[in-house]
Parts: structure tokens; C-alpha cells; sequence
């Protein structure tokens, strides 16, 4: 059974500016490798739906809901800052809320078996997007919405998230923190933005801080106990927040990660999700800048899903 690549338009609606690394240019570059690798013709694509309230509200507080729905700029020229780093224009909330549901839509097209993983191809990002803010370029938090779903909609008891971007997905950690339903393990230069991850937390909460200009090898010493700790979680079901702004080619951080660093990441959690999980995995795109090292990084890790 394939992989399925879930998107939307929607998402590249979303346009903070030529200027500004979180940009359409991202997705334009993920789908013209897709074509170049030839992944395209194997792979199956679906279109994904805005996400729904209730599903926002598993991850969010409604008061935080309601103020990014009420400052939705609704002028062309209008902007809103969320936060230093995050804009919302007109099309930005329309984006936001397409990048969500494609995570409710994979976790249903995996769980109903209509696909064994899935790849959220989606923006703008989400793992910086805490239960009451948005932050990071991140206006929702696409994964902890989908697993909220995951949780609460299909009863599941034990879900593992991964978030190897190179800034530490603090907003899920936020999100996660009192649900020890959830086990989350986190790899992330430090110190760096947005400075968190080295504070004491909860059994199940594993940060893995890793010192700029870190290569691959050591990378994988420092982070190989979390396939430890999923396999005895046990999930029953993966989920990837895929940040590929770890790779030596992207200046957003300093690590030196390479496409064969991804792949390794990939096989493991592939062969936790075969032992655990009848293979359920949902991957959503996160962080990654730099366009040529983000395109061919997310085609090894969909390849990899897809073997």
C-alpha cells in the first residue's frame, strides 16, 4: 500500500513575503522533486479539508481559537503580527486551517486503512504553536491537533510524536506536557530558538539537545535511545513532526545532518510502526529553508515510508 501525500492549494495562499524563509516557494520545490524522482507516479495524493472547530479545540483553548479567527487581517494589503516571526494576510487563516485538517484527514485515511502512512505536505508550519499562542512561523499546531484526533476519535491509549527539526517543537511539548498518552521526543540545536527543552519535565518527554555543527554520526548516538524508549511505549500509531532545517545546506540553524541521516531516522520508526502499530505513521512537514536540501530530504523520507 502506497504513501499518501496530503495537501492543499490552500497552504501556499499563505505568503509572508519573498523576504521571509517560510514561503510557497517550499511546496512548489517539494512537489517538482517529487516529479524529478519519479516518486510522483507511485505515490498516492489527496486533497485535504479545512480542519473542523472541534478539532482545533482539542489542542487549542477557545479563547485562543477565537482571537486568531477574530485579528484575521480581511483586506489584500492587511497584515497582523502574531508574534516577531509570524504574519497573518488574508489567505494566512484559510492556509492554517487547511494545514490542520491534513493532518485529521491522514490520521483517518491510516486509521480507516485506506493508506498505511502518510505525508502532510503542508504549511504553514506548526510544532511551535502552543495550547494558547501562536509563535515561530507556526499559527496552529498541525500535529498535536491530528493526535488529539487520533486520541480521542479512534480511543487509541499510547501514540508516539518525533520532532527532528532543529528548533525544539516547544508548543507541542506545551500541548502534551499532562498527557501521558502521548510520549514525545524532541532533537534540537541548543541553545537556539526558542530556548527551551533543557528543563526538567515529565517520564515520556525525551529532549535531546544537540550542540551546533553536530554531524550526522553524533547525531545519531545522541538520539538513538528514543528507539529504545518507543519500543517499550509500544505506540499504536507514529507520528513525525519532519523538520528538515537540521541539513548542512540550511542556514536557518548549525547542525550537519544529510539526506542518509533522515533516511536513518525513517527506517527506525518504520520498523518500531511495523512491530507496534500495523505501520500507522503520520509524517507532517515542519521546519526546512533551504529549497534544494528541503525537496530532496522530504523524497528520501517518503521514500523510505514507502518501501
Amino acid at each position: 500500500m502506497t504513501v499518501t501525500i496530503i495537501g492543499s492549494h490552500k497552504c501556499n495562499l499563505h505568503n509572508m513575503g519573498d523576504e521571509h524563509p517560510e514561503q510557497p516557494d517550499r511546496m512548489y520545490k517539494i512537489n517538482d522533486q517529487f516529479i524529478a524522482s519519479g516518486l510522483e507516479y507511485v505515490l498516492r495524493f489527496a486533497d485535504a479539508k479545512p480542519v473542523q472547530m472541534s478539532s482545533l479545540e482539542r489542542a487549542h483553548d477557545k479563547a485562543f481559537i477565537k482571537s486568531v479567527f477574530d485579528r484575521a487581517p480581511k483586506e489584500k494589503n492587511e497584515r497582523v503580527w502574531l508574534d516577531d516571526d509570524t504574519i497573518m494576510m488574508n489567505k494566512s487563516l484559510d492556509a492554517a486551517l487547511y494545514a490542520a485538517g491534513a493532518v485529521v484527514d491522514a490520521v483517518d485515511l491510516v486509521m480507516k486503512k485506506k493508506t498505511k502512512s502518510a505525508f502532510c505536505a503542508v504549511r504553514p508550519p506548526g510544532h511551535h504553536a502552543s495550547r494558547s499562542k501562536s509563535s515561530g512561523f507556526c499559527i496552529f499546531n498541525n500535529i498535536a491537533v491530528g493526535v488529539m484526533h487520533a486520541l480521542e476519535k479512534y480511543g487509541l491509549e499510547r501514540v508516539a510524536i518525533v520532532d527532528f527539526d532543529v528548533h525544539h517543537g516547544d508548543g507541542t511539548q506545551d500541548i502534551v506536557k499532562d498527557d501521558e498518552r502521548i510520549m514525545f521526543c524532541s532533537s534540537f540545536q541548543h541553545p537556539f530558538y526558542p530556548f527551551t527543552g533543557d528543563e526538567p519535565t515529565r517520564e515520556g518527554i525525551i529532549n535531546v539537545p544537540i550542540p551546533a555543527a553536530t554531524k550526522g554520526v553524533n547525531y545519531r548516538e545522541m538520539v538513538k535511545h528514543w528507539f529504545t524508549a518507543i519500543e517499550q511505549f509500544k505506540p499504536q500509531m507514529i507520528f513525525i513532526s519532519a523538520g528538515f532545517d537540521s541539513h548542512a545546506e540550511d542556514e536557518m540553524g548549525q547542525l550537519c545532518l544529510v539526506e542518509d541521516d533522515y533516511v536513518w531516522i525513517t527506517k527506525n520508526l518504520k520498523t518500531l510502526a511495523e512491530k507496534h502499530c500495523n505501520g500507522r505513521i503520520v509524517s507532517v512537514l515542519e521546519g526546512g529553508y533551504a529549497l534544494s536540501a528541503l525537496a530532496r530530504s522530504v523524497v528520501a523520507h517518503v521514500k523510505v515510508l514507502n518501501s
